[in-house]
């Protein structure tokens, strides 16, 4: 019989972990995932604030845990997958979140922080993707989803300097093509989300060479990200109403990445 709509988005029974999941868009995508019927691992460094996240998403009702972790240290990766496992049972459902990036013009660019950059955005997704599949997914199937940013759509807006990132985020978009057609013979479904401008995501600096209006007049819709807005791309991906869905982007910027030139 065919799924209703909502049967379809029912995450019921399920179990996502969430990298960079204290706060700001990964945060948003744990409330998703949760109010979804999902129960959610959070990941992120520091302690102080996955206690306050995870207090946040109990009170909302859903079934909400965490390990601290860095996302770029392999060792760290490993123990996280392990804990999620013994604490939670397999995993369903993968977001990978968490990153960095490094403002600087690309002539003065530090090599370090170029390694930094690259070993949290890009090698820290393969690492805990390749984790999470061997001990969990294949067999069973599940969902991966790489939160890329439009930087990984190309170059930034004039007064913006963040060579590393913009590669790195290209570099994943590519990664979820290729990783979505080696691992669907799994039943492992494999797709990214482009945030363009939020402000949980928009530093001093950002603001700063941009101007505090110009995000947001850039867009067709004129307006940021708000907190709600990345909710419903989430729960698609995650979900059985996303089942014929792999190895594609879906950029959530109000438009930019529409205009001509952009």
């Amino acid at each position: 019989m065919t799924r209703t709509t909502q049967q379809l988005f029912n995450l019921t029974g399920k179990t996502a972990l969430i990298t960079g999941g204290s706060r700001g868009l990964g945060l948003q995508m744990a409330h998703a995932l949760g109010e979804g019927g999902a129960r959610v691992m959070l990941c992120a460094r520091k302690a102080d604030e996955l206690e306050s996240a995870t207090a946040e998403l109990q009170d909302a009702g859903i079934d909400a845990r965490w390990v601290a972790a860095d996302c770029a240290v392999e060792h760290d990766l490993t123990s996280l997958v392990s804990e999620t496992l013994h604490r939670m049972g397999d995993v369903d459902i993968l977001v990978n979140n968490a990153s960095a990036t490094w403002g600087a013009p690309a002539q003065d660019h530090p090599l370090e922080a170029w390694d930094k950059v690259m070993a949290l955005n890009l090698r820290g997704y393969f690492l805990l993707s390749q984790l999470v599949a061997r001990q969990s997914m294949m067999g069973r199937g599940g969902r991966i989803i790489n939160v890329v940013s439009s930087a990984g759509l190309g170059g930034n807006p004039g007064g913006l300097h963040s060579i590393a990132c913009n590669t790195s985020k290209g570099a994943v978009i590519n990664f979820t093509r290729a990783l979505a057609c080696e691992w669907s013979q799994y039943g492992i479904n494999v797709n990214a989300i482009c945030p363009g401008f939020f402000p949980c995501k928009m530093t001093a600096g950002t603001l700063a060479a941009l101007g505090e209006d110009r995000p947001a007049g850039d867009a067709p819709l004129k307006r940021l990200g708000d907190e709600e807005d990345l909710k419903g791309v989430t729960l698609l991906f995650a979900s059985d109403a996303g089942k014929h869905i792999t190895g594609q982007w879906l950029a959530v910027d109000g438009g930019v990445s529409a205009v001509i030139g952009a």
